[in-house]
């Protein structure tokens, strides 16, 4: 059996393209946190911001990953995200839904990874499968408050509040 130490180019590419979602999901995030603070949630705002940066540090793992496989890094153009949310727990509604999305897609490439008993890369996914654990958690608990919060104004400031306080 042949050992190859360079990365095969359709995982280069999945990779890239697994890169440039993370990309863009740093821009979902950084939207929202925009919008969360235009709509005088300052907390939520900065939990979203600190999302944004993790997600923009999971595109670098990626692109870093490629160059060290001796792949070419490519960077492709960010579509354009939504803008706006009605509510804190809309934007949670749609962090868990894309969040799931993105599960789905390390599912994916983790396939490739074992069709082509490249374990390096199986080894490098195994951190992104259980981040994803994590990144769909976080949304549903947060979801499950907001729905024990309702329209409670003063427990929306204390949650708001508590996600200001986000350590990473």
């Amino acid at each position: 059996m042949e050992l190859k130490t360079t990365l095969d180019k359709s995982l280069e590419t999945a990779f890239n393209d697994q890169a440039n979602a993370e990309l863009w999901s740093a821009y979902l995030y950084l939207s929202m946190s925009y919008d969360m603070k235009d709509k005088g949630y300052d907390g939520i705002g900065e939990w979203f911001a600190k999302q944004a940066q993790e997600e923009f540090e999971h595109a670098t793992k990626f692109f870093d990953y490629v160059q060290a496989r001796d792949g070419k890094v490519k960077l492709s153009p960010i579509q354009e995200v939504r803008q706006e949310w009605a509510s804190p727990k809309e934007a949670f509604l749609t962090t868990l839904a894309h969040e799931q999305v993105v599960t789905k897609r390390i599912y994916e490439l983790m396939e490739k990874a074992e069709e082509l008993k490249d374990y390096p890369s199986r080894n490098f996914l195994n951190w992104f499968i259980d981040e994803q654990v994590e990144e769909e958690d976080t949304p549903r608990k947060y979801l499950s408050e907001l729905e024990k919060i309702g329209e409670n104004p003063a427990a929306l400031y204390l949650f708001d509040q508590k996600l200001g306080q986000r350590q990473d």
